[in-house]
């Protein structure tokens, strides 16, 4: 009976105010591109669309029961709190991680302007619309729903709008501080759904990601004389070859990545590589390879790197071992005692997820999910989410999903589906109603 009503009175997407105002947010992307230090975003813009929409329903205002906590830790780089209070103590659901920043966009590489809204039948166009202001806009129309019918529940709803996840440069600005000074702890007593993942189904495992970079430093001389070289850019190529062998064999695939549904292994392989420059006659003094790892989450970080320096300080210590590139190939000159050398750095690193399949969270989405969009299919991804680990590892029950593209997900052209958004609003709707039951 409780779940009939809840659906009954939600009922479904206000689609004419849900564009407007994603019309608006999308209308700031522009401000809201995190890529420090020339990009650094200024949420608060769309924070500002938010409150309009919300504070005529809130306690701020009397016009309504949202309880709204605008938190700033930065200037103009506000995280949003938004409270739905329900009748019995210490039940609640939370709907958290919509992120009001955005990846970057280049206009001249784009079929149609990213900083607005453009509407091609279905497709609703710009940078944001799938990761995440299309999210923003979706829980905001939801908690506007629940503000306007003042829908009498058992569970507390809260949805947390936050800033700074597109980036990790700048830090204690979003969720990582929000957790930090205790204001989330309260999500702990039910299902925190982390909204910010695509295609409709629940995201299950991710992975965790450790960006690295492999300087090599060798000899410069002259390419006809190779013989008096260390050439480091063989000798970057032998030693990733040793590096990576050992890698797949100390992480191999793990028998949990199959009841996950994972569809890679970890992985470590290069991405990037750079030198100084010079002649196409001359061999270079250095060079510097750089890539990631990506791991599941059923492997840590903190090992994988502390193996990766071991690798190298073997390498480094019997360099004279290594494999070389034919008869005057060499890392090692005695006569000037100068031994080619690889020096490993690591950026910030970031575990994976593997979400509780036991919870009644993960039950409650997977039921919603399959009686809105007619099917459930959980999967996971070696893509990374920042900050959602160190929240399970608080002690949340942390769920994923989305209702974007994985397909536009970062790319250019990015759009999202208005039929996948409708949708998304109805599995939050059953999550309500399943859960006051």
């Amino acid at each position: 009976m409780a779940s009939s009503v809840v659906k009954e009175t939600l009922g479904t997407l206000n689609k004419d105010s849900y564009v407007n105002l994603l019309s608006k947010l999308i209308g700031e992307s522009r401000y809201v591109q995190n890529n420090p230090p020339e990009l650094i975003p200024q949420e608060d813009r769309v924070v500002k669309h938010v409150l309009d929409a919300l504070l005529p329903l809130s306690t701020k205002t009397g016009g309504g029961p949202l309880v709204i906590n605008h938190i700033t830790y930065f200037t103009g780089r506000g995280n949003l709190i938004v409270e739905y209070p329900g009748t019995e103590p210490g039940k609640i659901l939370s709907f958290v991680g919509m992120h009001m920043d955005v990846v970057t966009a280049n206009p001249n590489e784009w079929e149609f302007d990213p900083f607005s809204l453009s509407i091609d039948g279905e497709k609703l166009c710009g940078r944001g619309t799938t990761d995440c202001l299309g999210h923003v806009a979706l829980v905001t129309e939801l908690m506007r729903k629940l503000g306007e019918t003042k829908l009498k529940l058992k569970s507390t709803v809260i949805a947390v709008f936050i800033a700074s996840e597109e980036n990790s440069a700048i830090t204690g600005v979003g969720v990582d501080a929000l957790v930090k000074d205790g204001l989330l702890n309260k999500l702990k007593g039910g299902p925190l759904y982390w909204i910010d993942t695509a295609d409709k189904q629940p995201c299950i495992g991710t992975g965790g990601m450790i960006p690295w970079k492999l300087h090599v430093t060798g000899k410069l001389f002259h390419s006809g004389l190779p013989h008096k070289a260390i050439n480091p850019l063989e000798l970057a190529m032998e030693a990733l070859k040793v590096i990576q062998t050992r890698f797949y064999k100390d992480f191999p695939p793990h028998p949990k990545e199959q009841v996950y549904g994972f569809e890679t292994p970890s992985t470590m392989k290069p991405t990037q590589w750079s030198y100084p420059g010079g002649g196409i006659n001359q061999i270079p003094g250095e060079c510097t390879v750089s890539g990631d790892v990506r791991l599941t989450p059923f492997y840590n970080v903190t090992d994988v790197m502390k193996r990766l320096q071991e690798y190298v300080d073997d390498i480094n210590e019997n360099i004279e071992k290594l494999d070389t590139r034919g008869p005057v190939s060499k890392y090692v000159l005695p006569d000037e005692n100068i031994r080619g050398s690889l020096t490993l750095t690591f950026d910030e690193a970031t575990n994976g997820v593997a979400c509780n399949l036991d919870s009644r969270g993960f039950h409650v989405l997977c039921k919603a999910t399959e009686e809105v969009v007619g099917h459930v299919n959980p999967y996971s991804i070696t893509g990374t989410l920042p900050l959602i680990r160190e929240i399970q590892d608080e002690g949340f029950d942390v769920q994923t999903a989305g209702y974007g593209l994985m397909a536009t997900y970062h790319a250019d052209n990015e759009y999202c589906l208005l039929s996948d958004m409708c949708q998304g609003y109805q599995v939050f709707v059953s999550i309500i109603s399943q859960l006051e039951d």
